[in-house]
């Protein structure tokens, strides 16, 4: 298959999953779990199953203290603060404004790979984050049914969780053009268990594990499997082949496929209004991944 294909096909995946997160995530919590709780039994699992799986499939390993130190920096802002900002910010907030806020992070990505890896901004990649970003602002905002209203604090931690997001994507890929994806995965996880389980620790055991209803189960382990093991292996890996922009610019696509899901189910009508914004996003995506920084690039 072709590389690009391949590459595309893996951050459209990850788009899906994220935009599928947001109502799955608040149908659990605070309901059933706290947020940080969450985290821990999101993170940890992850940490564990990379782990494991890392060990049967190479005996690879992160050497010299500048990659030692950007896998702890990575685990901090990837996993870490992503993770407890996300996740503690839709608590508060409405999944709404949550989506909407995560629209920043190609923006933080672009600036962070001018200064971090001077990456070119060429005038073509700013053209198509912003042709997205109004795509992503319009359908969003177009798209609710009813007015909801956010709270401060947590709309915050989400522009919190989101510049964090777009900082990892940026010190994660001179690692990943240097060593296996499981192997920067693993340790970025180890790091991000490390930190998260004193904060949830206490939310972990506080739930009534035994009244969960099976579809609480359900959305945890999707949450586990899909949002954290299986997003995260394919944005490190994408980011192997691609610029952080071309990666962040996906950001953009969660919004539509939040929409075509809740569409499918019901809880959403199509219009020609949605059909025109999204058709801004995926020409803004276009652009982004037009400009090339390196042969290996998409």
């Amino acid at each position: 298959m072709n590389k690009q294909l391949q590459v595309h096909g893996a951050l459209f995946l990850v788009a899906l999953i994220y935009g599928s997160n947001y109502s799955i995530a608040k149908a659990v919590m605070p309901a059933y779990m706290g947020p940080f709780g969450l985290i821990v039994i999101r993170v940890v699992s992850a940490a564990i199953f990379f782990g494991f799986f890392t060990r049967l499939i190479t005996k690879e390993k992160i050497v010299g203290w500048a990659d030692n130190l950007r896998v702890i920096l990575c685990g901090v802002t990837g996993v870490a603060v992503n993770q407890l900002c996300f996740f503690a910010g839709l608590n508060l907030t409405a999944p709404i404004n949550a989506a909407l806020l995560m629209v920043i992070v190609p923006v933080v990505v672009l600036v962070f790979s001018a200064i971090l890896l001077r990456e070119r901004i060429s005038t073509r990649k700013v053209s198509g984050i912003a042709l997205a970003f109004v795509g992503a602002f319009l359908l969003i905002y177009t798209s609710s049914s009813e007015h909801t209203t956010g709270n401060l604090w947590g709309d915050l931690l989400i522009i919190l969780n989101a510049t964090s997001f777009g900082l990892y994507l940026v010190l994660v890929k001179p690692l990943m053009q240097k060593y296996n994806a499981l192997t920067v995965v693993s340790r970025i996880f180890t790091v991000g268990a490390v930190i998260v389980i004193p904060f949830g620790w206490q939310q972990v055991q506080a739930p009534d594990y035994n009244s969960f209803p099976d579809s609480i189960w359900v959305a945890i382990a999707f949450m586990v499997i899909a949002v954290t093991i299986i997003a995260y292996l394919f944005n490190t890996w994408a980011l192997r082949y691609a610029n952080p922009s071309l990666v962040g610019a996906y950001i953009y696509l969660q919004p539509v496929l939040a929409i075509v899901i809740a569409i499918s189910v019901g809880k959403d009508v199509f219009t020609i209004e949605k059909a025109l914004y999204a058709l801004l996003i995926f020409a803004g995506v276009y652009l982004v991944s037009r400009t090339r920084q390196t042969a290996t690039e998409v």
